[in-house]
């Protein structure tokens, strides 16, 4: 099988995954919520490595949000825009 062929076959699977999933409700609505998803991932992993800054040590998103101090989030917010607290990663 060409790598064409393969590729039409595993969009055709895909598509029908994603039409399976969403059952009755409406393209419009279920494409709405994918890309909601889809952005919260983002800014999730974005604020994760932000936070984590390259350091190996720092793993954000399994610690307690307990540790986050008013002036961590301040400047969280003042540097990023956001804050998002560990138990509301996208990852748990």
């Amino acid at each position: 099988m060409t790598s064409i062929a393969q590729r039409q076959e595993l969009q055709t699977k895909i598509w029908k995954i994603a039409n399976d999933v969403r059952g009755s409700v409406d393209g419009w609505d279920f494409k709405q919520f994918v890309l909601g998803a889809l952005f919260y991932r983002f800014i999730s992993e974005n604020f994760t490595n932000y936070i984590e800054g390259g350091d190996d040590s720092i793993d954000y998103a399994k610690l307690s949000d307990d540790v986050i101090s008013p002036e961590i989030k301040d400047d969280a917010i003042k540097t990023k825009g956001y804050f998002i607290y560990p138990s509301q990663l996208f990852v748990n």
